[in-house]
């Protein structure tokens, strides 16, 4: 359970450890998943859906012997709706309710016994529809609900993110009813046995990832350990919801692009994370940080943070280019050459690369 972040990744990250490189990969390939499996054609009568049913979906992905089998398919609710003339713009369409990722669990012996323990493992995949961009521009904090909120706390989060999580429609219930129900599941079938439930994303998925965690831990009281893999994530919520997540006992590995900008946004951080070892975004005077505190734009970061920087890539692949800085590709290239961070260019890589190469060829093989 150490690379779960059991004594918080401690000594592990810098420099970083190469079986928790190997990790992160892991989950960041679940993550790629769920883009590969997502539609992005727009003029497709299945656009926003996904590509491929849940029996074949990780092996379509080059995924088939990851050891786990796909349990829930998970579709997110936009509660902002299109303007009227975007109807004119066919590019500009986006449904109400949009696939959004999976919920998976470790179905192989000899990966449990690897592991220590059945794994259990969120996904989600970042932005990819009109309506999902509308909800990330709504980047004030709001209070979560009473049902997400334990006494004498106010947690808040982003608007746009929790609108996300807990909107629903007719045909679709919200993201937070489908994973709590599926969690409950699983909970009662895996009953006698050790889990573990890693929440992983990226961007957009990321954020969710970290609402996911909090959420559940907040709503089930016997749940094993939880831990977040996120990638290039935007701020989620306030000083009392980081408190109140780390009190839940979840565990945080934000991986964090020096160069994405997406990190760094929305609102503002102030002092309080000062003490906590973090580097200050923006340093204020005392009574004016206590005033500010309590503002809709005060954001508070979250677990530890694994620094990397497109500028130390060998062949500088997102240098200046804000897009590919951001790009979940670029993030899984950094892990893989990152060594510390006095020394981050990984002379071995190619290691870890030949590795992961051989297995997709395998899976391609016995895909033939």
């Amino acid at each position: 359970m150490e690379f779960q972040g059991i004594k918080d990744w401690d000594g592990l990250l810098d420099p970083l450890d190469d079986d928790l490189r190997e990790e992160i990969l892991r989950y960041g390939e679940f993550v790629e998943a769920a883009y590969c499996c997502f539609d992005f054609d727009t003029s497709s009568s299945t656009y926003a859906t996904c590509r491929y049913p849940k029996g074949s979906m990780l092996t379509r992905c080059g995924l088939g012997q990851s050891g786990y089998k796909v349990l829930k398919d998970l579709h997110a609710t936009c509660a902002v709706q299109m303007p009227r003339w975007t109807e004119r713009f066919p590019n500009l369409v986006s449904p109400r309710s949009s696939w959004i990722g999976y919920v998976a669990v470790c179905d192989d012996v000899d990966e449990i016994a690897r592991l220590g323990r059945r794994d259990v493992v969120i996904a989600f995949r970042g932005t990819a529809t009109c309506s999902e961009w509308l909800e990330n521009l709504r980047v004030t904090l709001t209070c979560l609900p009473n049902d997400m909120t334990p006494e004498n706390s106010e947690p808040m989060v982003q608007s746009g993110l929790l609108s996300l999580y807990t909107s629903k429609i007719e045909s679709n219930p919200s993201l937070q009813d489908t994973i709590r129900k599926e969690i409950a599941s699983i909970l009662s079938n895996y009953s006698n046995e050790s889990l573990s439930i890693t929440v992983t994303g990226h961007s957009l998925g990321a954020a969710l990832a970290t609402l996911t965690a909090y959420d559940i831990t907040t709503k089930f009281s016997d749940l094993p350990m939880v831990t977040v893999v996120s990638f290039g994530g935007p701020r989620v919520g306030n000083k009392s919801f980081r408190c109140q997540l780390e009190k839940n006992g979840t565990k945080v590995l934000r991986i964090v692009n020096s160069d994405d900008p997406i990190t760094k946004v929305p609102g503002f951080v102030i002092d309080d994370v000062a003490s906590r070892g973090a580097a200050t975004l923006a340093r204020l005077p005392i009574w004016l940080g206590k005033y500010m505190e309590d503002t809709v734009w005060v954001y508070a970061e979250v677990g530890k943070e694994l620094k990397l920087s497109s500028k130390s890539s060998p062949d500088h692949l997102s240098k200046g280019n804000v897009t590919k800085c951001h790009d979940l590709k670029t993030y899984l290239h950094l892990v893989n050459n990152f060594v510390s961070s006095s020394c981050p260019l990984r002379t071995t890589a190619k290691k870890v690369v030949l590795k992961r190469k051989q297995r997709e060829r395998k899976t391609a093989i016995d895909l033939v």
